[in-house]
Parts: structure tokens; sequence; C-alpha cells
């Protein structure tokens, strides 16, 4: 079991949405109580119907825009900026872009960076909407081989 002292790196799945800065925010504040590097991971999802996209069945992989890559590598580095321009002086942050299914690529760079705790928000979607779009939190939590601290959307409606 691990304890809260040999929590050394948090990982922190970030995306421009007010869940995700709640989950910054806390992931911050405990790497700051804890003395903990962060890394914070930006996927970009690849879009699952397109004219660019190939035959899942034929083990084809889907070929990206350029012009899209570009947009997104730039929204990701505009992000990260934010975040470190926020929180920079408070901890050591670092930051990765990945392209893919978001479980996935948390999980991978999870590994990578043998990450102590994984940190994300939740939309809070239940019922119909959870259904179609599933959960990348609940993904994550299920399959991820360290601590995973899901913040949830303080939003009250």
């Amino acid at each position: 079991m691990i304890s809260p002292e040999n929590i050394h790196r948090i990982l922190i799945a970030v995306e421009d949405s007010p869940y995700s800065d709640q989950a910054v925010n806390y992931g911050v504040l405990l790497a700051k109580n804890l003395g903990s590097k962060i890394t914070l991971v930006h996927v970009d999802e690849i879009p699952i119907s397109s004219p660019y996209s190939a035959d899942p069945l034929l083990n084809e992989s889907p070929a990206m825009i350029p012009e899209l890559m570009h947009i997104q590598e730039e929204a990701s580095k505009l992000l990260f900026k934010k975040i470190k321009e926020q929180h920079g002086d408070v901890v050591e942050i670092s930051s990765i872009t990945k392209i893919g299914r978001a479980q996935d690529e948390i999980l991978a760079v999870a590994e990578d960076c043998q990450a102590d705790m994984i940190i994300l928000g939740t939309h809070g979607r239940t019922g119909f909407d959870h259904f179609i779009s599933g959960s990348v939190s609940e993904s994550v939590a299920r399959k991820a081989k360290c601590p995973v601290l899901i913040i949830p959307n303080q939003d009250k409606k």
C-alpha cells in the first residue's frame, strides 16, 4: 500500500474545462504539501468518423490532417502555459501531449513517467450520456497500477 510520503510523481490529466481546473488545483495543493513533482498530460482524441479514418477491421491506423494536428498541438501548449503561469512557482511542472484514446494514453504516460498517483476530473455524466460517452476517469481508475484520485464536478446547477 502506498503512503503519502511515497508520492513523488503525480500525473494530472488536463483539458480546457472547469473540471480539469478543479483537478489541477487539487493536484497542485497535494503536490505542494507532499513535495511532489507534477506531470500534466493532455490527450487529443482522434476523430472517430472522418474521411481520413482507416478501417479498424483491417487493422489500419487513422491518418491525421496535418493542420488539425498543428491546431491541437498549439491548443495544448496554450493550456500548459496557462497552468504553469498559475502554478509553476508553487511546484515543479512538466507536460506531455498525446494523440489517441484518452484512457489508453493517460495509462501509458503514467507508466512511462512512473507516476505514484493519477489525478483527473470528471464531468459527472450519468445515465444515457455516460452510456454513450463512457467514462475516462472510470476506465483509468479500473486499469491503473497506481492510486487514482478523481475530483468530482463541483458545478451545482
